[in-house]
């Protein structure tokens, strides 16, 4: 099991918005992304970003093509402007899939309020090209992991893919187990994984884990079991 640390990466940023990106895969940023300690991704995953907006800061309006983007509220509060969905707004532990595909999209991610907030950026590449754009917001249930991309190709998957990203909400000494190959990013509170003591920033990887919460976690894993 490796473990990095967000706060030992340096922070960069763009327009409103100040992040960490602790996952950089070559499939989008070549062979050289890894020289500020960011990692490379899992399978289909490319990308992992730990951001904040400033106070009414945004992203501005910017498109994507053939790439699905993720994200989970940490805190605070995102109103989301573009060509899906616009007009809606994100909270605490929402989280807002947006695939691009074959026909695009365009987004502004906007801070509402008056402080800083704080959200997990992701980005998976689709399995199939040309595919309809497509719009979801989930609401993880707490006391265990939800499905928020992946899985196999029936009625019961949004987003199917063999690259899967679950997001668990847990309160003080519950547990999830990941059996094969993960990423594993904690986004809130602290605890015990595989008997070594994590928190809030630490982006663990290896063949499989068990966590148990010592605090209120909010949590992501990335995996293909």
């Amino acid at each position: 099991m490796e473990i990095i640390k967000r706060d030992n990466l340096l922070e960069g940023g763009f327009a409103g918005l100040k992040e960490h990106r602790l996952i950089k895969d070559s499939k989008l940023f070549g062979s050289q992304q890894n020289n500020d300690g960011s990692w490379t991704g899992l399978e289909n995953f490319v990308y992992l970003a730990d951001a904040r907006f400033m106070p009414h800061g945004e992203t501005r309006m910017h498109s994507h093509h053939e790439i699905d983007v993720i994200t989970l509220m940490v805190d605070g509060n995102i109103k989301h402007e573009g060509s899906m969905e616009s007009g809606k707004d994100l909270s605490r532990n929402d989280v807002q899939v947006q695939r691009a595909g074959g026909e695009g999209f365009s987004h502004n991610e906007i801070n509402p309020d008056g402080n800083w907030n704080r959200l997990i950026q992701l980005w998976v590449l689709p399995e199939i090209a040309g595919q309809a754009a497509n719009y979801k917001v989930y609401k993880p249930v707490k006391g265990g992991l939800t499905r928020i991309y992946g899985g196999e190709d029936n009625s019961d998957v949004d987003f199917p893919s063999k690259t899967k990203i679950d997001v668990a909400l847990l309160s003080n000494g519950q547990q999830i187990e990941v059996d094969g190959p993960f990423l594993f990013y904690i986004t809130r509170g602290k605890g015990i994984a595989n008997n070594k003591r994590v928190q809030d920033g630490d982006l663990i990887r290896g063949n499989s884990i068990k966590f148990e919460a010592n605090d209120d976690v909010q949590l992501i894993v990335i995996h293909t079991g």
